[in-house]
């Protein structure tokens, strides 16, 4: 337990007796001592004790510092990857030749590292999920969902799909069916597997890789109230180390695979963009076309990264939604409609009985060696570098738009329904790109959409009424998902390389415009070595670092979700006292029953919380910090105003050395009166107490002096509860870093 220091200063009451005398102090809305500047309204004050920041002075709500850059992270990831983008824009053979190298001896010697990497993440998420901890929030306790689910869905749907499913929806299928991995082409066999292949590459596993990245950034962001970074999912490895070389090298790593990732769906995506613009506009496909369209693409990325304006997201999210079913109608409807509809039912069966041993599929038995590991390393393997690379950056964005979401919520919507639009796009599209392969009409279609996958889908559509309407359409859509994946892109890299200590904060802007071009040149300088091939290629590579991190990842938050557990456990265990505690005799007083009735019937106005507040709440907790402080114990009361409601709060702090501090706060809430209460006005405040978590669900107005106090002291037995349990585990009770807990709640509250 922390030891009391004399030397800190006690705050001196300036009207009434103190508390030490049974006095009550009703300045609670003006800072102690005439002495001292008085502070802004809505400033966090200490009432007992001394409150000061790591700077050394008083600090608002509101007043963060600035991010500022993580040089050492910049520095060594910028030079890696500028290098890199020199090596291919200067000598083109010898990194074509050096990175084929490397990505056949990944393949060869590692590449059931990979495989195995993703079937964990999947077994991890889906254990997550059925668990008891399912039902911890992505947040405090109190929140709840911003977003309904169908703007939820749409917005989970535009972050982790980019113009690449256009590319690969026709290409794969009719690859895998003309030269699948294992057996003969152009068989009933291949026609089978080939559209399952496709959905195997793009589905169930890579939204685990998601899912689990999202619940991490969203559990150790919302819940305990720490950076929107990768290092604080590996606090409860590590402790204090993550901001040392130990943070640095796992946020270099991030960026690596966020870099290539991102160059990954730019390059595939700009190779499919020129050639929609090619039909439509007519003009010549090359280097120079994708060349001016990154730039383009990469100049409206940055002015949307620096200005940070996102209000539209949900809206292009719900565009891309609505237009993508519609092109999904369209095809089934003027296409082969039964055809599709038997083929989508055998695909699904298909799906589900393959995943168990397709997911842990190695073809370490295949006679033809060699072919397999080329296949392996140009699909499986890159789509699950792919995912891994792709999985900070997209799962950043879904720990934002899913906050207040239960992780049962969150892992069985991003596994689920990406996937069941992915499942329709991937049947419908491939299914009829198949149908017109086997049916022997277009001799060339084969041919072309392997050879040029880019061309496939669009020469799939020309084969419809109004295809030049479709096109256009198809073009836009892509369009749209490839600027708004650059955009994200360029500020999450910014985010990984600078030292964030709130997590509503971004990047600087020089680092948003930094990444931005970095980016475009990388997938310029990637594109004109060999094209896709090098940049699949690219991807196998860098997505190994973060491939290790996977591990750490999953290590650190199941250590965090097991003190969530034990804190459950606490609070049963310590239930017995609580009862206990109950059963000593009062002074009679038959009235007792009368008012405890009465507290239930009443919903107050602002100003009785306001007097309730003052008068009654800030003398029991000020009895309650003094005694401990007299104690020896570092208790802290502090107070502010809150500008929603113009309520003062109050919050009790224990802090017990490195262990998990102590915390019960007093938090007003306004709620909607009900019809059969009396009383002015259309709401009715609660005084709900709130711990470290977010809200505990109940109200105490009305509570006597001693009855919060010994709610205090439920709660505080109950947290030593949680630390004796805790002791037995491995690692700390802290798993926050020390963060500032969230004093005002503004976005549940």
């Amino acid at each position: 337990m922390a030891n009391f220091d004399p030397h800190d200063p006690e705050e001196p009451h300036t009207s009434g007796k103190s508390p030490q005398q049974g006095g009550k102090d009703t300045s609670l809305a003006t800072p102690s001592g005439e002495t001292k500047k008085r502070s802004p309204r809505y400033q966090v004050r200490a009432l007992v004790g001394s409150y000061k920041a790591e700077t050394g002075d008083d600090v608002g709500a509101d007043q963060v510092p600035a991010p500022k850059t993580n040089w050492p992270v910049f520095i060594i990831s910028g030079v890696l990857i500028i290098a890199m983008v020199l090596y291919a824009g200067f000598g083109r053979e010898s990194a074509a030749e050096t990175l084929a190298h490397v990505t056949g001896w990944i393949g060869t010697n590692l590449g059931w590292f990979y495989v195995l990497t993703a079937t964990i993440a999947v077994v991890f998420v889906l254990y997550i999920a059925i668990s008891n901890a399912g039902n911890i929030r992505l947040g405090p306790d109190h929140s709840r969902p911003k977003f309904n689910t169908f703007s939820w869905v749409s917005m989970l749907f535009a972050a982790g799909i980019g113009v690449d499913l256009m590319f690969f929806a026709v290409a794969e299928p009719v690859t895998m069916y003309m030269a699948p991995p294992v057996g003969e082409g152009e068989t009933m066999q291949a026609a089978k597997e080939a559209v399952v292949y496709a959905m195997f590459h793009y589905g169930l596993t890579g939204w685990a890789l998601y899912a689990l990245m999202g619940m991490a950034f969203g559990y150790f962001a919302y819940r305990l109230n720490m950076p929107l970074a990768i290092r604080s999912a590996l606090y409860p490895l590590i402790g204090k180390r993550v901001h040392g070389p130990i943070g640095s090298a796992v946020d270099i790593a991030a960026m690596l695979g966020t870099v290539f990732g991102v160059t990954a769906s730019l390059g595939i995506g700009v190779v499919q963009l020129s050639y929609g613009i090619h039909l439509i506009f007519g003009f010549e496909q090359g280097f120079g076309l994708q060349a001016a369209l990154i730039i383009i693409a990469i100049t409206i990325a940055t002015l949307s990264a620096v200005s940070g304006v996102d209000k539209g997201i949900r809206f292009l999210s719900e565009l891309n939604v609505y237009l993508a079913i519609a092109l999904m109608i369209y095809v089934v409807v003027f296409g082969k409609t039964a055809y599709l509809f038997d083929a989508i039912v055998t695909n699904i069966g298909d799906y589900v009985s393959k995943f168990p041993s397709w997911t842990m599929e190695t073809f370490a038995f295949a006679d033809d060696q060699a072919n397999v590991d080329t296949w392996m390393q140009s699909w499986t393997l890159f789509f699950w570098a792919w995912w891994i690379a792709w999985a900070t950056f997209v799962g950043l964005f879904l720990a934002r738009i899913s906050r207040g979401r239960t992780l049962r919520q969150f892992i069985f919507g991003t596994l689920t329904f990406p996937f069941l639009f992915i499942l329709m796009w991937m049947s419908f599209f491939g299914n009829t790109a198949l149908d017109m392969v086997r049916s022997g009409d277009y001799p060339e279609f084969a041919e072309n959409a392997i050879n040029v996958p880019e061309q496939g889908f669009y020469d799939m559509l020309h084969e419809f009424p109004g295809s030049g309407i479709v096109i256009f359409l198809t073009t836009f859509i892509g369009l749209l998902l490839y600027i708004t994946s650059a955009d994200s892109g360029a500020l999450v890299m910014s985010n990984f390389t600078s030292r964030i200590t709130d997590n509503r904060q971004d990047g600087s802007r020089w680092l948003r415009i930094f990444w931005s071009v970095t980016v475009g040149a990388l997938t310029l300088a990637l594109l004109q070595i060999d094209g896709i091939a090098t940049v699949q290629s690219a991807t196998v590579v860098m997505g190994l670092p973060f491939a290790f991190v996977v591990y750490l990842i999953m290590f650190s938050l199941w250590k965090s979700l097991r003190l969530e557990n034990v804190q459950r456990e606490a609070r049963t265990t310590a239930m017995h006292g609580v009862i206990s505690s109950r059963t000593e005799r009062e002074p009679s007083d038959s009235n007792l029953w009368k008012n405890r009735l009465d507290r239930a019937n009443t919903f107050p106005s602002k100003k009785e919380m306001d007097t309730y507040l003052r008068d009654t709440a800030t003398y029991a907790l000020e009895q309650v910090a003094t005694h401990m402080r007299t104690r020896g114990y570092d208790a802290l009361l502090l107070t502010s105003e809150l500008p929603d409601v113009e309520l003062p709060q109050l919050d009790l702090e224990v802090k017990l050395h490195n262990e998990r501090m102590f915390r019960y706060q007093l938090f007003p809430v306004a709620a909607e009166r009900p019809d059969f209460s009396t009383g002015e006005g259309d709401e009715y405040y609660r005084l709900e107490v709130y711990d470290m978590t977010g809200s505990l669900g109940y109200d105490v107005y009305g509570y006597s002096e001693n009855q919060i106090i010994n709610n205090v002291l439920d709660l505080y037995e109950r947290h030593l509860a949680f630390l004796h349990m805790q002791q037995t585990q491995p690692g700390e009770s802290d798993v926050s870093d020390g963060a500032e807990p969230e004093r005002t709640w503004r976005e549940d509250s």
